[in-house]
């Protein structure tokens, strides 16, 4: 089994299809890059409606034992994440009502700063902020995976010393294998580390990298050299695919309501649009390649599995609960 710490875009049952056909068995979804309170509440009642119009293929997990009861039915399990924190519009009681309603992953920040710390893409990075660290405890205590994929290294390397439970970086890469304001310095990854976290690493071209997108078995490479950075027991997967996306949905992504402006997020000036899937993986189901050519990469079958499957279990357990 596969679980994918992150994915994006506009699911459908062809969709959820493909991804168990790629052996994927959990999948964390985004609800939401810029969303206030209502429109994350309108987000989550439209996930809902979405899994039990598909209860025959996929289910909405609360903890990891949901994600194994599912696999075991065959099912597709699906986590309720955010990609930023703007769903909590500064009341820190929102954490555990949004908790209540099924929500297991929050990202502290997007590419802009925010009331809870500094982003990837500030010139200067804060730190946490006073009602950062009170949302992280909020987070702890509900059960609420603090996602950290574009938050800024200072601010990444406070929240993963301030939090009580292991964190998550979802879907990035190590800054010194492929360099890039989204990918993680080996100083973020040995806290990582050191405080039972884990990085999915993406097979996001604009933050992978032309070479490692190629074939299968370089993105392995990637993930084998992540693996020497931050310990086998701290790797997983977190494609960040991106489904059923267009031009206006990477303008949203990118600028939201926040700017009249350009942005053009984790892309640039010469790749302005949306980057082209990694040749390895034109179709989702193309994920399951994933399983035999890490065993190629050199891991054995306990590895593959911690990699594929078990590391996400761990930090599940231990951040989200049973």
């Amino acid at each position: 089994m596969i679980i994918d710490g992150l994915q994006c875009g506009h699911f459908d049952r062809d969709v959820f299809e493909s991804l168990q056909r790629g052996k994927v068995g959990c999948v964390t979804v985004t609800l939401g890059f810029w969303k206030g309170a209502v429109q994350s509440l309108e987000a989550i009642d439209r996930w809902r409606t979405l899994a039990r119009a598909n209860a025959d293929l996929v289910g909405i997990a609360h903890g990891a034992a949901d994600i194994e009861a599912l696999a075991s039915q065959g099912k597709l399990a699906l986590i309720l994440g955010f990609q930023n924190a703007n769903l909590l519009e500064g009341h820190i009681g929102f954490v555990e009502l949004f908790a209540d309603l099924g929500v297991r992953v929050i990202q502290l920040t997007y590419n802009n700063q925010n009331e809870l710390g500094g982003s990837c893409y500030e010139e200067h990075d804060s730190g946490l902020a006073r009602f950062g660290k009170e949302v992280i405890r909020e987070m702890n205590r509900c059960g609420i995976v603090v996602d950290l994929s574009h938050v800024g290294n200072r601010t990444s390397l406070e929240a993963i010393q301030y939090s009580e439970k292991p964190v998550a970086i979802t879907h990035a890469n190590p800054d010194a294998v492929y360099p890039h304001k989204r990918n993680k310095t080996n100083e973020v990854l040995a806290a990582l580390r050191e405080r039972g976290g884990i990085i999915g690493c993406a097979a996001y071209r604009n933050i992978a990298g032309d070479e490692y997108c190629t074939t299968v078995d370089k993105w392995c490479e990637l993930v084998a050299r992540t693996v020497d950075i931050a310990g086998i027991d701290h790797v997983g997967i977190g494609t960040d695919r991106s489904h059923n996306t267009t031009q206006r949905d990477l303008d949203w992504m990118r600028k939201g309501t926040w700017t009249r402006g350009v942005d053009f997020g984790a892309g640039s000036q010469v790749r302005p649009g949306k980057a082209p899937p990694p040749d390895w993986f034109t179709r989702v189901e193309h994920l399951g390649e994933v399983i035999p050519a890490l065993a190629r990469a050199g891991f054995n079958d306990e590895e593959v599995a911690k990699i594929t499957h078990r590391n996400w279990l761990r930090v599940y357990r231990a951040a989200i609960g049973a």
